[in-house]
């Protein structure tokens, strides 16, 4: 037999075991939160956004635990993104997945993280919007294409926290806006949880 061909062989068998390793983890993870509440449906009457900023759904995670992905409702699965602030929530505009509407009085808390879930970038490169999922808080991490767009989406954003909710560092908006702009790092870290499914790319799937 060639030699070459036990360490192929034993490569695939690797893979494989890799593989289906992921897809049970995520299975029983699917399986645990079960019970999580469905996303809310989008108003049909929005009206115009107060700002539309594009970039990257990172994650959505339990509330407080920002290495906790929920799977469910395609929350777990990283996608283009666009966020909407109109004047009654925040939309998060998916591509191939369904979209979020935050509805302004579940809008809990403001912040930003260098890392959520397995996604990795630079200080306070990725927004945190904590709000209320059916009743239990949840963290979703958006990370803006521009450095630059970040701070006028975190002062719209600070603009519709509902009185009583806050802004998890005060000072923030004063340091984007005196820092220099800087654009993002042409190659980031990324280190992917093993339980993370590749991202379908065929088009939105919203509810009906």
């Amino acid at each position: 037999m060639d030699e070459r061909i036990v360490p192929g062989i034993l490569t695939l068998l690797i893979v494989a075991v890799a593989f289906t390793l992921m897809w049970w983890g995520w299975r029983n993870k699917l399986k645990r939160q079960a019970d999580v509440g469905q996303l809310p449906e989008v108003p049909a009457e929005l009206g115009e956004a107060l700002i539309s900023v594009p970039g990257q759904y990172v994650v959505t995670t339990s509330g407080g635990d920002w290495l906790d992905r929920l799977a469910v409702h395609g929350l777990g699965i990283r996608t283009p993104a666009v966020v909407h602030a109109y004047p009654s929530g925040i939309l998060v505009e998916r591509s191939g997945a369904q979209d979020i509407f935050i509805a302004k009085e579940h809008f809990t808390e403001l912040a930003t993280q260098a890392g959520m879930a397995g996604k990795f970038v630079e200080k306070d490169g990725i927004v945190v919007i904590s709000w209320l999922l059916a009743g239990a808080e949840v963290d979703t991490g958006f990370r803006t294409t521009e450095a630059g767009a970040k701070h006028p989406l975190m002062e719209t954003l600070q603009t519709l926290l509902p009185e009583g909710a806050k802004m998890a560092d005060n000072g923030l908006l004063e340091k984007i806006e005196n820092a220099a702009p800087e654009a993002q790092p042409d190659v980031e870290p990324d280190v992917q949880n093993i339980d993370t499914p590749a991202v379908e790319r065929n088009g939105k799937n919203k509810s009906e």
